[in-house]
């Protein structure tokens, strides 16, 4: 009776890791059809890894130093994990025992906070006539400083027209006096008032 209940405890803790072994070789699967077609390299992991030996890391961090690859792998199946490759590039490279969906899981997930903490650089141009009366002024300047708090690049285009290339000295001018009026903002001058064309621009960018 005994050795029975001992022979069905051992075929009950071989079928459960042949399960665990199964869902883990699913996922693998799963994301092999995701990526056929997309150009992008499949995960080196268990027995993907063609290398002979690795430098392994345990499920704990530690290091093992150079080992076969079988053993590492064998290893990694007692502990009911997956054998991963984390640094392709090493001679031999360096493989990780660990939970692979976890992992997997662990890298989308910093992608994410990674991709939600870049900012898009936006360059708002304001263009002004160098006649310019002191309400339309204001405005531009409130919305310079509003595009500036946002974290976006501001390019000040003063427009001159026809005979109006005479007075290039009074657009600089203007220029100047958003520069002067932004001089207690955080606001970095990056190209100072000049002609180009048949303006006069000047770039400004919040301060880094």
């Amino acid at each position: 009776m005994f050795q029975t209940l001992e022979k069905w405890s051992k075929h009950g803790i071989i079928k459960k890791k042949s399960i665990i072994l199964t869902k883990r070789r699913n996922v693998i699967a799963n994301e092999e059809r995701g990526q056929r077609g997309s150009g992008k390299d499949k995960p080196l992991i268990n027995e993907r890894i063609r290398a002979r030996e690795v430098r392994l890391i345990d499920e704990n961090g530690n290091n093992h130093g150079i080992v076969p690859t079988s053993q590492a792998l064998k290893m990694a199946e007692e502990a009911e994990l997956d054998l991963v490759v984390i640094s392709p590039n090493q001679a031999p490279p360096v493989a990780k025992i660990l939970n692979y969906g976890k992992y997997k899981y662990e890298l989308e997930k910093k992608a994410k906070e990674a991709k939600k903490k870049q900012h898009v650089v936006d360059i708002k141009e304001v263009k002004v006539r160098y006649k310019i009366d002191t309400h339309d002024y204001e405005v531009r300047l409130k919305n310079i400083k509003k595009f500036i708090s946002q974290g976006n690049k501001v390019k000040i285009v003063v427009m001159l027209r026809g005979r109006e290339m005479q007075h290039s000295s009074l657009a600089v001018e203007l220029a100047n006096r958003f520069i002067a009026d932004l001089a207690n903002d955080p606001v970095t001058v990056e190209k100072k008032p000049m002609v180009e064309g048949r303006n006069v621009t000047a770039w400004l960018a919040p301060q880094s």
